[in-house]
């Protein structure tokens, strides 16, 4: 993690914090989980490519939102949200369902 630059607005990192918890510098953790998933975000912002990363922290997938800025991580958004939790462990395989008996 030390090669990655992450960056934030502090008002807005205020305003997750107080919506969903979640620190901007915590969420940063979300992309040193080894089995994090990263897909990008094709329901906001035309004139800039967005992402998330589910990634494992603190006990729980942490949902991240963020851009690519040259080459810094830039984060808008971050909580535990259950879409985020399905969508890791559906990538990883995680409580595969097993087949029903006939």
């Amino acid at each position: 993690m030390s090669k990655t630059r992450f960056e934030w607005d502090a008002k807005k990192d205020e305003e997750n914090q107080e919506k969903h918890g979640v620190s901007f510098a915590i969420a940063q953790f979300a992309f040193v989980d080894p089995n994090r998933v990263i897909a990008e975000d094709h329901s906001h912002s035309s004139s800039e490519k967005r992402h998330y990363c589910f990634g494992l922290v603190e006990s729980g997938v942490l949902t991240v939102r963020f851009t690519y800025r040259d080459d810094v991580i830039r984060i808008f958004g971050a909580g535990y949200w259950r879409k985020g939790k399905q969508i890791y462990e559906r990538e990883n395989q995680i409580h595969k369902r097993t087949p029903r008996k006939a």
